[in-house]
């Protein structure tokens, strides 16, 4: 793949569905800095991408040679590991006597040569063992003399590597003071973050779903449905914001006892309301990692959450409570509210989500863009048959095209990628590569700009704002999908969008594009009115 930016993003989306290590080589120079956006992602995001780089001998490196950067430790705080390897003695030998000849420490080169062997060979079991046992990204970089330019068809050297795959998924704590503190809260709230499909048994949510004193909170991202669950985080919370009396429903959704587990979470609204009003304890769920994004971090149960639930649930066991009655009862309101609102809109980028979701297909996987993109799907139903993704390791927009297409290869299922305008035209170099399945679909929700800043109070009729914020163009997609042999199609309203659905989603002999032109001007105000449309069935809710 000729964009390294764009290879480096693909390959993580492979990873990210094999949850295998997936190796992306270049050259050396400023390519190997073209993976750093995707490096930085696999970190945050606890996938195993295996970065390789060729490196030119550490002698040309600072001396003015072609193709030469500081390639070592690259990554610095991103990467699980560096692995800078030694250069081979036994290969351009006369080339190190000339330039570097203390490297050879006055020895036959294949007496070195051993010890470079040894040494290179202990950094590839750190590097590979991190890789597999902590889900982590690595980078291996491997200096390499002229000449370059034969095939070797001969193994001539091969490591020796022990490999330590599965971490250590066991328990190792007294859960009795834990489960104690459990069974006496009154209000506990379960938030799931980014999610692998089929992780979580479902014998465990059920018992999560039956218990009067817990709310479940899922994200689209969370892969995990339930009837009983919250999908929606943003609707139960953005309308308390415009009430009088928040603070007083805000202490009534303070949980005493958070459990978290999975990845990164999306909604800012949780983040801003659990540090406001800090539950007494929280506990994460994870074998790898535990972030404190609340300020609140209590305990950190390094298992998987199977194991952890087989030892701490029991259904038997439910405080007296109406912590999930009462906030069902909300949920139950705007769920009727959202519909409602729904059926009596312009065309625009919820109302396009909405018959977009009402249209796909079961059991595909979805690949979501960053920025409006997983906001606008956090707020509407998926069918629970569909697996979501999205980079939100570091929340960029710049891969996700790549990403999409990256998981498509190492997916069984058809993929729908939904991205925004400047997402897709940031990373439109994903296109150029053969491994553009037919069943791939991409939807490009185009507002002219960033729409998702108009939401920006008291910015959105500004010169500066348009310039610097939303970035608006008059760009389309059409010239790219012709240039990349990909069909295209194009709608600006809803009986068109509702016309086209199904086609674009039947089989076809090759990739498929559709544009969906929206109104710039009016989306942020829509998407507004939403939150003001459902809090009215809270503001006469008895607390």
């Amino acid at each position: 793949m000729v964009d390294e930016r764009s290879a480096a993003f693909f390959a993580l989306g492979m990873a990210q569905q094999l949850q295998r290590p997936v190796a992306v080589l270049c050259t050396s120079g400023s390519a190997l800095l073209n993976y750093y956006p995707a490096v930085a992602e696999a970190f945050f995001s606890g996938i195993p991408l295996v970065v390789i780089s060729a490196d030119r001998p550490f002698y040309k490196i600072d001396v003015g040679d072609g193709q030469t950067i500081r390639q070592d430790h690259v990554f610095d705080r991103h990467i699980g590991y560096s692995a800078n390897l030694r250069q081979d003695a036994c290969h351009a030998t006369h080339k190190i006597q000339k330039y570097a000849p203390k490297y050879l420490e006055g020895k036959d080169a294949s007496f070195v040569q051993s010890d470079i062997q040894a040494y290179n060979d202990g950094e590839l079991n750190k590097a590979l063992n991190l890789a597999l046992g902590q889900k982590l990204p690595v980078h291996i970089n491997v200096p390499f003399e002229e000449p370059l330019y034969d095939r070797q068809l001969h193994v001539l050297k091969k490591p020796q590597l022990d490999f330590i795959i599965e971490p250590d998924n066991g328990l190792h704590v007294d859960l009795e003071a834990v489960k104690a503190i459990w069974r006496s809260s009154k209000r506990k709230m379960v938030l799931i973050g980014v999610n692998f499909p089929n992780t979580v048994e479902q014998k465990y949510l059920d018992i999560l779903a039956e218990d009067p004193s817990v709310i479940v909170l899922t994200e689209t991202t969370s892969n995990l449905n339930h009837s009983k669950f919250f999908p929606s985080i943003d609707s139960l919370i953005a309308p308390l914001e415009k009430l009088d009396s928040r603070d007083e429903f805000f202490e009534k959704l303070r949980p005493e006892v958070l459990l978290t587990l999975g990845g990164l979470v999306v909604s800012k609204k949780i983040k801003a309301l659990l540090r406001n009003f800090s539950p007494t304890y929280h506990w994460h769920i994870d074998p790898y990692r535990a972030n404190d994004t609340f300020f609140s971090l209590s305990e950190h149960f390094k298992t998987n959450p199977n194991t952890f639930f087989n030892r701490f649930l029991n259904k038997a066991e439910h405080a007296k409570s109406d912590y999930f009655s009462f906030w069902n009862t909300i949920k139950e309101n705007y769920v009727k509210q959202r519909g409602l609102y729904l059926s009596q809109i312009a065309f625009s980028d919820l109302k396009a989500f909405q018959l977009i979701f009402e249209h796909m297909p079961k059991l595909i996987q979805l690949q979501l863009a960053n920025s409006s993109t997983i906001r606008y799907a956090q707020l509407l139903d998926i069918d629970p048959s569909v697996r979501v993704f999205c980079n939100r390791g570091t929340s960029g927009i710049d891969g996700s095209t790549s990403t999409a297409i990256g998981a498509s290869l190492a997916h069984k299922h058809p993929t729908v990628l939904i991205t925004g305008d400047l997402s897709f035209f940031y990373d439109s170099n994903a296109l150029w590569n053969t491994y553009l399945k037919t069943d791939l679909k991409i939807i490009v929700i185009n507002n002219s700009g960033g729409g998702i800043f108009r939401i920006l109070p008291g910015k959105e009729e500004t010169k500066n704002f348009e310039t610097y914020f939303e970035t608006t163009h008059q760009l389309n997609a059409s010239h790219l999908c012709k240039t990349f042999d990909i069909d295209y199609q194009s709608v600006n309203n809803e009986n068109a969008l509702s016309s086209v659905l199904p086609e674009f989603f039947s089989e076809s002999g090759k990739a498929k594009l559709l544009e969906v032109s929206t109104p710039r001007l009016s989306n942020n105000k829509i998407l507004l009115g939403y939150f003001d449309f459902i809090s009215s069935t809270i503001i006469n809710h008895k607390l």
